[in-house]
């Protein structure tokens, strides 16, 4: 058995963690977007299970994503519960058309620096909601509102003995979490996060503690398989636009989170397309129960991996155990203290913030600093998906900018024309500098253009030339001359005048 199964052991315990971690997102994730819970417990079990088997990303976790709940809550204020299915069915055959098409493969251009900031963006808004969590308190929507209401959140909670006290268990949660790689190797086998939740329950049923457990009820009254009114619904173009809205968002941000979590071990490298027909087949699934839409969840995935997951058995594993307990026990759930479950997200979130990696790109690269905090900001201030695209924009315009380096150089003897030669990359981003260099020339000069050491020359560049010479020539000057670099009939460079 365990030559067949070398990394069962760890990928065992590695499932108790992601479930742990799993347990309040499903549940957060399906209230938040105005559905009952278990329809999130759904989409962990099928994200785990179905997704899980799949081949694609080998320690990436599914599941319902924060980063859709506004969509799904639009989705299902518009057209109603019953028709979500209908529409993450939909979207998921087109994941599957995407992932057969090989249109999963371009998500692998993808900056570091906006890999880097995602996980730094995304662990400051985990960090803040589950402060709210952790005290019992009611979070803002927004990552901006998450963090800009710490302070009072605070004070609340010092003014209340319960909030005071359910803070304690998620600090307490934490605290042993930290500690416990201190511990003997013999004790660290078991991991630090099941360790802290299991001693948070204790301490809670012992003392009878007055804070929030998780709250599930089963799972077989809430499945409901869309029916033909609800199909009707594809009739109205409306739903379109959003099952197309989830179809790439759901896409985007699984595939963003692959790349992220490639980041974080050095085991198989995710195969973009067949993650791409995996997250498709979960969320058509997952359409046909009628649960809330799946996407790869960077939080399920890092503790994952931080919990020494080696396989894809750990993730088919968490959502077993999801099943399990959802369908079979959900009173067992209910004894776990939902702070302590806060604890665990604010100690992933706090891992996921890059520190070293900010410091070392500000000594090296300013550039890519700078679009890792870029990134990082927007995604609290608008959401994960908007917030990579940003950062993604800054770096297609960086690499631009460094791509069109340009060198001018002006050589004026005193007597006879002035020779002009430009090198390297001439395009509009650098045509200020060029028409600012070349307006300041004498007007009563002949002037010679060497544009041989040019690579390539954009049409607006090209153009502004040919205006510039036209008007320097109109002075009457002699004609400006112009050497560039041509192609022949055979594919040689050439030199024209």
């Amino acid at each position: 058995m365990v030559s067949k199964f070398p990394h069962l052991r760890q990928d065992f315990l590695a499932s108790i963690v992601v479930f742990l971690v799993a347990v309040p997102l499903c549940v957060g994730v399906a209230v938040a977007s105005g559905v009952p819970a278990e329809l999130g417990l759904i989409t962990g079990i099928v994200g785990g299970i179905v997704t899980g088997l799949l081949p694609g990303s080998s320690l990436q976790v599914s599941g319902p994503a924060a980063g859709l709940t506004v969509l799904v809550f639009e989705a299902v204020s518009e057209f109603g519960v019953a028709t979500l299915g209908v529409i993450v069915l939909i979207a998921g055959l087109l994941q599957l058309a995407m992932g057969f098409l090989g249109i999963g493969r371009w998500f692998r251009a993808i900056s570091v620096s906006v890999v880097e900031g995602m996980l730094c963006g995304i662990g400051l808004v985990i960090i803040a909601g589950q402060i709210y969590a952790a005290a019992g308190l009611k979070a803002p929507d927004s990552g901006l509102g998450k963090i800009a209401g710490l302070p009072g959140a605070f004070m609340d909670a010092f003014g209340s003995t319960k909030a005071l006290t359910s803070l304690a268990i998620g600090a307490g949660t934490i605290a042993v979490i930290v500690l416990w790689t201190r511990m003997p190797k013999a004790v660290r086998t078991v991991p630090g996060a099941l360790a802290a939740v299991v001693l948070a329950t204790v301490v809670t049923l012992a003392f009878q503690l007055p804070v929030a457990t998780v709250q599930v009820e089963g799972l077989l009254g809430v499945v409901q398989p869309p029916g033909a009114e609800a199909f009707g619904e594809l009739a109205s173009p409306a739903i379109w636009g959003t099952i197309i809205a989830f179809a790439l968002i759901a896409s985007a941000e699984s595939l963003f989170s692959a790349a992220a979590v490639d980041r974080l071990h050095n085991g198989p490298r995710t195969e973009y397309n067949k993650e791409m027909v995996a997250q498709g087949a979960g969320n058509t699934l997952c359409g046909l129960l009628g649960a809330l839409p799946m996407t790869a969840v960077i939080v399920r995935s890092s503790a994952n991996v931080s919990a020494g997951a080696r396989t894809k058995a750990s993730r088919v594993l968490h959502g077993v155990w999801l099943l399990l307990f959802a369908a079979a026990m959900p009173w067992a759930l209910a004894l776990i203290p939902i702070p302590a479950l806060a604890g665990i997200l604010v100690h992933a979130g706090w891992k996921l913030i890059p520190f070293r990696q900010i410091t070392a790109l500000w000594r090296a690269h300013k550039g890519e600093a700078l679009i890792l905090v870029v990134t990082a900001v927007s995604i609290v201030a608008v959401n994960m998906f908007e917030g990579v695209l940003i950062g993604l924009a800054l770096s297609v315009v960086k690499t631009a900018w460094e791509a069109s380096h340009v060198k001018l150089e002006v050589v004026d003897k005193g007597a006879g024309p002035i020779q002009v030669y430009l090198a390297g990359n001439a395009t509009f981003l650098r045509l200020p500098k060029i028409m600012d260099s070349l307006e300041a020339l004498p007007q009563d000069r002949p002037v010679e253009l060497d544009l041989s050491g040019l690579h390539h020359l954009d049409h607006a560049c090209r153009t502004a030339l040919e205006n510039w010479a036209a008007r320097h020539s109109a002075t009457g000057t002699e004609p400006v001359k112009v050497t560039q670099t041509e192609t022949s009939p055979d594919g040689e460079k050439v030199t024209a005048a």
